[in-house]
């Protein structure tokens, strides 16, 4: 079995990702072991147009609910407004080897990948099995 995501998690940040446009959209992943929900935070890069920055205020407090019994942050995601689903050398530049999850957005394509230190651009390794559910089904 794969990761499993929910079928709202990825019509969320779709949905997200079109209304942005040509902005990159950003946000937060939540679960265990599993993509249950996805919120949607400000992007505050410098120049929206071909990099992604979470706002740092979405992200202590969703690091500070979690302290306090919350929702387990597993990763972040963005799109890729004019370009494809898979991380750039840019994305590379700023993720941690942290073993979090990318979720990348472009096209209508949904792409997840999990930060290391190895891989693509010697950072990200792609989920390659991914089960979308209902979300009834966590």
């Amino acid at each position: 079995m794969g990761l499993r995501i929910s079928s709202c998690v990825i019509a969320l940040i779709q949905q997200a990702a079109a209304e942005a446009a040509p902005l990159e959209a950003c946000g937060l992943l939540f679960g265990d072991g599993a993509i249950a929900r996805a919120s949607v935070a400000a992007n505050v890069a410098a120049d929206p147009t071909c990099r992604f920055e979470i706002d740092p205020g979405a992200l202590i407090a969703a690091l500070r609910a979690e302290r306090e019994g919350g929702e387990r942050v597993i990763g972040y995601w963005h799109s890729h407004p004019s370009g494809d689903a898979m991380p750039s050398a840019t994305d590379a530049a700023m993720a941690a080897p942290d073993g979090k999850l990318w979720l990348i957005a472009a096209g209508g394509a949904v792409t997840v990948w999990r930060a290391g230190t190895a891989g693509l651009h010697g950072r990200f390794e792609r989920v390659m099995e991914i089960e979308v559910v209902s979300q009834f089904e966590f």
